[in-house]
């Protein structure tokens, strides 16, 4: 990936390899799946600490307001995740064999670093990551891999905002 850099016009925009939209195309896929998963199926955060990194305890010390408070945000914040995936999956258009530019606006960008932080937090709980600093599972070329990944995702949500700061004092987002 060439970072992202802001156009005149104020999007952001990036070139992808192909493999590269192909890897985010399917953990976006499977991030906005998982709490969709979560969703339809009634089962409490908990048994997935993948989903408890996702979708946390308001109240660490209160199961009783834990619980309630969950009842009445959950399904909308799990819907926003899902929503997010999806339009970082239709931003990214159909896979191809070519380099790809991705062009993102204000709306866009924002799905965009939601989804890498909920897919960085489920790979970092699969690899034991709980604290900066942390390496997490390194026993098998499996966890390697996947913690390339999750670094990969840091640098590209990096060049983000990065991108987001190139103009010091002005947004092209908000003028």
């Amino acid at each position: 990936m060439r970072g992202f850099i802001r156009e005149s016009d104020g999007h952001l925009s990036a070139v992808f390899e192909p493999e590269e939209i192909s890897l985010l195309s399917h953990l976006a896929r499977e991030a906005g799946e998982l709490v969709e998963e979560w969703r339809s199926g009634g089962e409490t955060p908990a048994d997935d600490p993948a989903m408890l990194r996702l979708l946390p305890d308001a109240y660490r010390d209160d199961a009783d307001a834990a619980a309630e408070f969950r009842r009445f945000t959950a399904d909308g914040l799990a819907e926003r995740k899902a929503a997010n995936a999806r339009t970082v999956v239709a931003s990214l258009g159909a896979e191809t064999t070519a380099k790809t530019t991705v062009r993102l606006d204000e709306p866009t960008v924002q799905s965009w670093l939601r989804v890498l932080t909920d897919i960085r937090l489920v790979l970092a709980t699969r690899l034991g990551i709980e604290h900066d600093g942390d390496t997490g599972y390194t026993d098998s070329d499996a966890a390697i891999l996947l913690g390339d990944i999750y670094d990969w995702l840091g640098s590209v949500q990096a060049s983000i905002l990065d991108a987001l700061a190139e103009e010091p004092g002005h947004s092209a987002f908000h003028a």
